[in-house]
């Protein structure tokens, strides 16, 4: 049964009513043409005879045998009233069907030649048409009805080759669709559904990562922990062992409260993705955080300098995401970049949307790591290396592209960028 939501209905109900208004408009159109050329062929032979019947002066000669055969009869009236230059016109009597013709006859006053034919045969061959158009119609119609049936399934069936190809695929067997395969409409649905498939396989795996990590990271300090209670309680030791045991114990408890404040950021950050987008000036904002780093940065003996272009530039996303990515990016610039250094917060308008850098003057990075993955560290400097696996989160979650790459200046340091797409913004020149 055909539901009122579905796109096949609504395609049938369209292509139906549609040819079926064009058919019944193109058959009345032609039986009116047919119509009117059989009964302009008639009316011009009764016209021929009264012309000839002027022109040979003689009535009684156009009353033969051959025209009483043919349903003819001629004769000579008088009317009252004025007709030019002639009238015909159509009567019924019983079941038969006349055609008459009224035609002044010379230049005598009030004398006419009225001119009869049964025209019966000829309106039955009409109303044969008549039926046979109508006939024509209802097999047509049937027709289009099994070719749009026929058009509807062929329109959906790539739309059901994918449902039953998403279907089949798992976390396990997920992999992306072959693009080519599917007909030119529906190629960008293609291509967004790999894009989800990409950022899915991408989640599954860095989700594993995550717990495979959170695991490995935090039973190394309980095992720790658990050696050096055991080495400390083989024998009776000084009170100062005791206490320097406990500090050590102390210190592998904060670095897995480091590690569970993390992995509660990302139950966080998974939150905040449900949050109701806002519409805001992303220039403006970035502008105010950045004054708050400029500050930590004058603390460390650092400098960080910002350069905004476009003046305003407007989008809709959730205001938390963007500030977790702007807070990794500007903490591990100035985390890496040496004392005397200088950090850079840019953006620039491109054809795709904003884009956001933070360039700094570290120690650069290995761009053959991943480093968007859960627990992935570079440099000395201490951390848990989570903060770009939230980052990559964020960005995903705002449909965002973040990358980290060297720059190649001839200076050493990293280049964080996130560009928001121009779907989700749309830039506005300041007055």
């Amino acid at each position: 049964m055909l539901s009122k939501r579905s796109i096949r209905t609504q395609f049938l109900i369209q292509l139906i009513v549609a040819s079926a208004a064009l058919i019944i408009l193109f058959s009345f159109i032609l039986f009116l043409y047919i119509q009117k050329s059989i009964y302009d062929d008639k009316r011009n032979s009764l016209i021929q005879i009264a012309q000839n019947i002027c022109a040979s002066q003689s009535v009684l000669d156009h009353n033969s045998q051959s025209d009483i055969i043919s349903g003819i009869s001629v004769e000579l009236t008088t009317l009252k009233t004025v007709i030019e230059p002639y009238t015909v016109y159509q009567r019924e009597k019983g079941n038969e069907t006349y055609l008459i013709l009224i035609y002044p006859y010379l230049d005598i006053d009030n004398s006419y030649l009225k001119i009869t034919k049964r025209i019966t045969p000829t309106q039955q061959l009409v109303q044969k048409i008549k039926r046979s158009i109508f006939i024509i119609n209802i097999l047509s119609l049937i027709l289009i009805i099994i070719y749009a049936i026929t058009l509807s399934k062929l329109l959906i069936h790539p739309i059901k080759a994918l449902s039953r190809r998403l279907s089949n695929m798992n976390e396990h067997l997920i992999s992306p669709i072959k693009v080519e395969e599917l007909p030119e409409e529906f190629e960008p649905l293609g291509d967004t559904i790999n894009r989800l498939i990409g950022r899915i396989q991408n989640f599954v795996k860095y989700q594993k990562e995550l717990f495979i990590g959170a695991a490995h990271e935090l039973k190394t300090p309980l095992a720790v922990m658990k050696l050096k209670n055991q080495v400390t309680l083989i024998k009776e030791r000084q009170s100062e062992d005791y206490i320097a045991a406990i500090r050590k114990n102390t210190e592998s408890v904060d670095e897995m409260n480091k590690i569970v404040s993390n992995i509660l950021n990302i139950g966080r950050q998974e939150g905040a993705q449900l949050e109701k987008p806002t519409e805001m000036d992303v220039i403006d904002h970035l502008r105010n955080r950045a004054n708050d780093f400029a500050l930590l940065s004058e603390n460390e003996k650092k400098k960080l300098t910002m350069t905004f272009e476009p003046d305003v530039f407007m989008a809709t996303l959730q205001v938390s995401l963007l500030n977790q990515i702007l807070q990794n990016f500007l903490q591990n610039a100035l985390k890496f970049t040496p004392e005397g250094k200088t950090v850079q917060l840019k953006t620039e308008h491109t054809h795709e949307g904003l884009l956001i850098q933070v360039i700094d003057e570290g120690c650069g990075i290995d761009e053959t790591m991943d480093l968007f993955a859960p627990f992935k560290r570079q440099g000395n400097k201490s951390g848990v290396g989570l903060g770009l696996f939230l980052a990559k989160s964020a960005a995903d979650a705002i449909g965002a592209k973040i990358y980290l790459k060297n720059r190649t200046d001839d200076i050493e340091g990293t280049i964080a960028s996130l560009h928001l797409n121009s779907k989700l913004c749309c830039p506005i020149k300041k007055k």
